[in-house]
């Protein structure tokens, strides 16, 4: 089974390319995306920014708007075209970059959060659609240097993201409601672009990503 360190000598790696690269880690939701991208991040040390595709939610006001509030998290209730946009200017690497950051406590996005040097030689972006075929996602892999696709145990998955749900103040019940209805709908979708990545890490316990 693939290991933590095995998956940071490969991001280092990445690093020694000596110019601006893009490391995508995409999986269905409680997948272990964000986990597995701060360890890495926080091994090397000032080398590696983060970027999650989640500071890219339409904010709560515009998805009640658009009616699509009961639907958040699927892919049309994200600015894809922002996130393809920004991905650009990080992959050109020319100047800080501020990315937006999304804030679980509050349920929203919050722009210019997340400083990205120019000097940074490795941006971890991490995101449930980073691989889909369909526009304006699809233009998001040609803008990635490597990807890596999460496929943990769906059950521990799903206990993970009944969990999650449960400490940001949704009962068990609309928990489970909301991690077997529309999330799951969205993981149905995500799972096929696996196809698409350089790396799938099948059944990895996130207690690996530990450094």
């Amino acid at each position: 089974m693939t290991s933590f360190d095995d998956l940071l000598e490969r991001a280092e790696s990445l690093v020694a390319r000596g110019e601006r690269t893009l490391l995508g880690i995409v999986g269905a939701p409680a997948s272990g995306k964000t986990t597995l991208a701060w360890a890495l991040a926080n091994a090397l040390g000032n080398r590696a920014a983060v970027v999650g595709m989640d500071g890219f939610h339409l904010a709560q006001v515009e998805l009640r708007r658009l009616g699509r509030a009961e639907r958040k998290g699927a892919p049309d209730t994200f600015d894809a075209h922002g996130y393809v946009h920004l991905l650009g200017r990080l992959k050109a690497g020319r100047e800080t970059v501020y990315a937006p950051e999304f804030r679980r406590e509050i349920e929203e996005p919050i722009a210019g959060a997340v400083p990205v040097s120019a000097d940074v030689p490795l941006v971890i972006t991490e995101g449930n659609y980073l691989l889909l075929d369909s526009p304006p996602w699809a233009a998001v892999r040609g803008l990635l240097d490597e990807v890596w696709f999460l496929a943990p145990d769906e059950h521990e998955r799903v206990e993970r993201l009944v969990t999650r749900h449960r400490l940001y103040g949704r009962s068990l019940v609309e928990a489970r409601r909301r991690a077997l209805g529309s999330d799951q709908r969205n993981a149905d979708l995500i799972v096929p672009s696996a196809a698409r990545a350089d790396l799938v890490l099948e059944n990895m316990p996130l207690a690996n990503f530990a450094i």
